[in-house]
């Protein structure tokens, strides 16, 4: 059991090294004038799908190549595509996607029309291109779409797994937690509706300097010294869900939102940020109850091990973000 419990702790912080191979492809299908479309297709490193093209409607046929991306983590490549029939009703997916490779994201832009957003599967490789999206299928694709951000984004992760880490106690887990959500929901929607905004980078930069606050607020706190994060969590964990919401804002920006249902995208994306910090929350109190029950003796090694892991994790970051 011992072993179980630290192994279990091993895999939240050590998560996020593979957490690039679970990001979605993306295709980007966007009128550009009459018969005119651009195709953006970027296929994430490691996901499988490199030999793998999007397959368009049946009247489209891409024009030439306009420009190729190469970077550590993804290939991006633009294509000109000219499509002699309307595109509504009609598919627009990857075939050949299969259960060891990674989702699909698409984002359909026609001119005049709804933005459309799909998620494609290997249950699902295709999908309709429709004139008025679904609604449901917007909450879906959303949702879906929060929670892989929570659960793949590594910064978000370990600041989530070291709140816990730091307030153990589950009333104030709860209250932190809490306060991080209320933060980053507002910042969230505020960027994403253009009424706020800073600028991406130093946003990184100061969500990896929060993640460092709190590694070192755990490896320096003494009993019944009771240090700023312990005494106040909540106002801790809520600045830096307002930073942190930047962040989340950044996610959507890839994929846009569907302008008839701007509200629906917004809501459900911010219910699948949750629930995926509840998945950490849950998993990171479960770690450590087993680790008090079976091995009590063990559990303040472990947790000041994870704490110097997640720390010198967010210095290295937040190094990078300054000066790459």
């Amino acid at each position: 059991m011992i072993r179980l419990a630290f192994a279990l702790l091993c895999l939240l912080i050590a998560g996020p090294a593979r957490a690039d191979e679970l990001k979605p492809g993306y295709i980007e299908f966007t009128q550009i004038k009459g018969e005119t479309w651009k195709l953006v297709w970027r296929v994430p490193n490691g996901a499988g799908l490199r030999t793998v093209n999007p397959v368009l409607p049946a009247s489209c046929i891409v024009s030439h190549r306009v420009d190729q991306t190469i970077i550590a983590t993804a290939t991006t490549t633009v294509f000109v595509v000219k499509c002699a029939e309307q595109v509504f009703g009609k598919s627009i997916g990857l075939p050949k996607l299969s259960g060891s490779q990674s989702d699909v994201l698409v984002r359909v832009a026609p001119l005049g029309h709804p933005v459309q957003v799909m998620r494609l599967t290997p249950l699902a490789p295709s999908a309709e291109i429709r004139a008025t999206p679904d609604r449901f299928e917007v909450a879906r694709t959303y949702f879906v779409t929060g929670v892989e951000h929570i659960l793949s984004g590594f910064d978000h992760l370990l600041f989530v797994i070291a709140l816990v880490l730091l307030v153990s106690d589950f009333t104030a887990v709860v209250k932190a937690v809490t306060a991080f959500t209320v933060a980053h929901s507002i910042t969230l929607i505020g960027t994403t509706l253009g009424l706020i905004g800073l600028p991406q980078r130093p946003v990184e930069a100061v969500i990896a300097l929060s993640i460092m606050f709190l590694a070192v607020e755990i490896v320096k706190r003494k009993p019944g010294e009771p240090r700023l994060a312990e005494r106040v969590p909540w106002a801790v964990a809520f600045v830096f869900g307002l930073l942190h919401g930047f962040g989340f804002a950044g996610a959507l920006k890839e994929i846009g939102l569907p302008s008839g249902d701007i509200s629906v995208a917004l809501l459900t994306f911010n219910l699948g940020v949750e629930a995926g910090q509840m998945i950490i929350v849950l998993a990171t109190l479960a770690t450590l109850a087993m680790l008090a029950r079976y091995a009590a003796p063990l559990k303040p090694h472990v947790m000041k091990a994870a704490s110097y892991a997640i720390g010198i994790t967010a210095s290295f970051w937040f190094i990078e973000r300054i000066f790459v």
